[in-house]
This record gives structure tokens, sequence and C-alpha cells, in this order.
């Protein structure tokens, strides 16, 4: 039950998804209400002004994900559609490889095994358990075949946190491609990754947007090398020039923006950009880390087998715990009806807590979960 005005949830809801969808907070829903009004009575008479939130919106993203020019970023769908535009912007050639790894979200699995039939290009996919440490296990796969090593930042079910810097500086020594999924990082995490050429994250999650905008970016020198293969008004150079001949793709990220622009989730998002800007990226990742050390605790007092590494350096805001002999979806069903909002991941139950919630928030949490254990064992 979370006292944050931003975030006043029904009361017996007690919010612990955001690495599923996580809320929107009261100044998004303003920002989508006072467009939609805006939209009802007035059309797009004030058009030049939703432009200027977009460009708010690219300015804040750039700044959450580090990249120092906002022309580096592409507004997306989703990440699946930004990882879509890399795999099949690049030209492959058989025997090509592809690294990737065995907890990874099926976004960052599936679009890269398209490419075997299409291309022949290899996909090794390597166990991160394999090795002393995750990175040992995929810097030992890379070979001179390798083209690109995709990672998301943090894993989705285990809540592993990767060594970005790494696993970078491993691809930059190389001359392979690093792309990286941040959407489990950006908006709960100060995010840095040096040696990324490419940075992927849908806005749904800890950014607390809508979901179907996020963010894509891809550094000036693999931009020039990606084929395209989606065109239309919105992503050439002279962006507005409609009767121009020869027109080209514009020399920023929007060419990856064939289309008009999803300017309510533009709307929404840079709202929600705003809030986590203004609380501080500091504050949050503190809280965030905090939150899921509680957990942590929570989880070992029960004797609960934590699936999530408990170092401050492998975590983000992802705890995620096995309960001896209870079955995780009949756990789930019931806190969803007891109120609280988790996951089912990696056989057990997945919490995961933003900076709002507070310690009351867990407390009654795990108050309402040893309930509903107590009901299942009964």
């Amino acid at each position: 039950m979370p006292n944050h005005p931003q975030f006043p949830h029904d009361q017996d809801i007690i919010y612990l998804n955001h690495a599923g969808v996580g809320p929107w907070p009261k100044c998004a829903s303003e920002a989508v209400q006072a467009f939609a009004s805006e939209c009802a009575s007035r059309g797009a008479a004030d058009y030049p002004n939703w432009i200027t939130v977009e460009t708010r919106l690219r300015q804040r993203l750039s700044r959450i994900m580090g990249v120092r020019h906002e022309e580096d970023i592409a507004l997306i769908p989703n990440t699946s559609a930004g990882l879509s535009i890399i795999a099949f912007g690049l030209d492959w050639q058989p025997g090509d490889e592809v690294v990737i790894n065995d907890q990874e979200f099926p976004s960052n699995r599936w679009v890269w095994q398209a490419l075997e039939k299409r291309f022949g290009v290899k996909v090794k996919q390597v166990c991160l358990d394999s090795a002393p440490t995750p990175e040992d296990a995929l810097i030992s796969a890379l070979t001179a075949k390798t083209r690109i090593l995709p990672v998301s930042s943090v894993q989705y079910g285990s809540g592993l946190r990767m060594d970005l810097e790494r696993l970078g500086s491993a691809c930059h020594e190389r001359g392979i491609i690093f792309c990286v999924d941040a959407i489990q990082s950006l908006g709960a995490l100060r995010f840095a990754s040096d040696y990324a050429s490419c940075i992927v994250a849908d806005g749904h999650k800890w950014m607390l947007g809508p979901e179907g905008l996020g963010a894509m970016y891809i550094s000036p020198a693999l931009r020039e090398r990606l084929n395209l293969h989606q065109f239309g008004w919105h992503m050439v150079e002279h962006l507005g020039d409609f009767k121009r001949d020869n027109w080209q793709p514009a020399q920023s990220a929007r060419r990856f923006e064939p289309g008009s622009p999803n300017l309510l989730g533009a709307h929404a998002l840079e709202a929600s950009l705003r809030l986590i800007e203004q609380t501080g990226i500091d504050e949050i990742e503190r809280d965030v880390l905090a939150n899921a050390q509680l957990n942590f605790e929570m989880a070992q007092q029960r004797d609960f087998e934590l699936v999530t590494p408990t170092s401050t350096t492998r975590h983000a805001g992802i705890a995620t715990f096995r309960i001896p002999d209870i079955d995780p979806e009949q756990l789930l069903a019931e806190l969803r009806n007891g109120g609280v909002a988790c996951a089912e991941r990696c056989g057990g139950i997945r919490f995961s807590a933003h900076f709002y919630n507070t310690r009351q928030d867990l407390g009654q949490a795990w108050q309402r979960l040893d309930e509903c254990v107590d009901r299942l064992r009964d």
C-alpha cells in the first residue's frame, strides 16, 4: 500500500510486478487525460506542441540510457521490434555466429534463432552456470566468427545482473557488436555501457510508462551498417518535404521510425521519466536495491530457496525464490487473489519492488504470502 502521492493504488493492492508491467504514476495518467481532452476539443491544431513533448522524451531517454546525443535515440514500439531491426539489418554470411544464453527472455533468443534458417547463421546458446561467472561462460564462447553478443543487463527470471563493463570490453577487443537489452535496468538503476553498440528497452517496466513505446540506441558507426527494411514519410532526412524525389534516410536514429509517432504514448512516458529524473536515479537505485535486499531477508528467514543472487553487484530489483512443496502457479493465483501483484518465474515467485514501495508494503506482502502458503499446505 504505497504512500507515495504519485502512486495512489487501490488500498487492497500491493504492486510487486515492476519487472513485468509497471503501473503508471499519477503524472502519466494526467498527461494522457490532458492529451485526450485536447485531441477531442482541438484535434491536431497544436501538433507542434506534441513534437516538443516528443523531443523532451528523447532527451530524457538519452540521459537515462547514458547516451550523449538525443539524435542517437530511436522511438520503437517495443524491445522485440528494436532487436529485430538490428538482427535483420546486419549483412550476414553463412557461418557467422551469434552467442546467446539460456536465461534470456524469448525476445532476446528467438529473434537470433530466426536467423539460422534464413541466413545460415550459427546461434550458440550458452549456459550461464557452466563457468565460474556468467561472463566467463559467455566470453569463452566468443570466436573469430562471432558477430554479435546480445545480452540482457538483468535476467528477467533469476534477476541476475550482468557485468556489462566486462562483456562490453571483451566485445570491443574482438570487434564484436555488443547489444544490450536494458529493459530490467532503465528506471531502476544507473545505467552506463560505454562499449554497447546498441541498447534496447521498452518503457513499460521500471520506467513506469505505457506498453507500446520504447527506445533504441544505435551507435553512429553501426547505424550506417544496418540495412533498412521499413520505409515511410517519417524516417527521411528532410522531414516534412513531401514533394522531394531524391529523399534519403535520416542521418539520425529517426531512420528507424518509418511512420507516424506514438504521441499518446510519448506524453505518458515523458511524464514518467520526468518523475524519475525529479526523484533522482541515485535515490531510486538505492531504494530499489534496499527493497530487493529486504525481500531476500524475508525469504531467508523462511528458509526459502533464493534464485536471485544477493550480492549488490549481482542483482537489481528482482527477488525470485522457491518454496518447498508448493506449486508456484497455485501460489501465484492465491497471491493475486490476495491482492499481491507479482509473477511466477524459474519455478518460484518473483517479487519486483520499485523505489516507492515501502517496508510496510513488503511486510504486508510477505504476511499475505504466509497466509497463502498456509492455505495451500492445509
